[in-house]
């Protein structure tokens, strides 16, 4: 049977965000914008390290894997 993930429930705080944010490096002005937040993606990593599972398996709520594994 499959559980359903709790959304959110130990994704950052918007105090813990405000405290990481500054320390992670500019977006880009040249090239396409980024299509996923830093924010969602580093929940995503956050919640693979948390839970110990592959990453194959990270929710689609925080972006596709390739994208958290390569922010990762």
């Amino acid at each position: 049977m499959p559980s359903v993930a709790v959304a959110g429930r130990a994704d950052l705080t918007d105090a813990q965000w405000a405290r990481l944010a500054p320390l992670l490096p500019p977006v880009s002005k040249i090239g396409r914008p980024p299509k996923w937040p830093k924010r969602q993606l580093i929940d995503g990593i956050r919640w693979r390290i948390r839970v110990g599972a592959p990453w194959r398996d990270v929710p689609d709520r925080y972006g596709p894997l390739q994208t958290v594994y390569g922010l990762f």
